[in-house]
């Protein structure tokens, strides 16, 4: 079994810190995170590692993949940050309809772009992939057994 899989653009500000909150929850899920236009090869954004180490989440090894086949092939469910990543990942991958869903999907948001912006919008997603991997970890649980 892959797990879950976290998607957002870059891949260094929302999918990698998604992942570090998930796999600190649930330790023996097979978590991955990828971007849909990744920095690939770039580090997690100065600011996600800070405030992440903050919370107690590691980031150091962490390093952006572009989205592929295999990682949606692979991944038992696929949480994007935004409704459009979501649409974008079922349009490119239709195979994967059914478990590819946002990570906010239950507060009915998208997860807030903080890249190349201000502190508190870096805050704000935070608090919302907190939420999201919240009301997650009932399904998340299910996988990981």
């Amino acid at each position: 079994m892959s797990g879950v899989l976290m998607v957002c653009e870059g891949n260094i500000c929302r999918s990698p810190v998604a992942r570090a909150f998930l796999r600190r929850e649930l330790p023996h899920l097979e978590v991955n995170s990828a971007g849909t236009r990744a920095l690939v090869g770039e580090r997690a954004d100065p600011l996600v590692m800070q405030l992440a180490t903050a919370r107690g989440l590691d980031l150091s090894d962490h390093v952006a993949t572009a989205l592929t086949y295999e990682h949606v092939r692979a991944a038992e469910l696929i949480l994007g940050m935004t409704q459009a990543q979501r649409d974008l990942i079922l349009a490119t991958y239709p195979f994967a309809r059914g478990k590819v869903f946002r990570l906010g999907e239950h507060d009915q948001v998208d997860i807030v772009d903080p890249y190349q912006r201000h502190h508190a919008a870096f805050e704000l997603a935070f608090a919302q992939i907190e939420s999201g991997i919240s009301n997650w970890l009932n399904v998340m649980t299910t996988l990981a057994h």
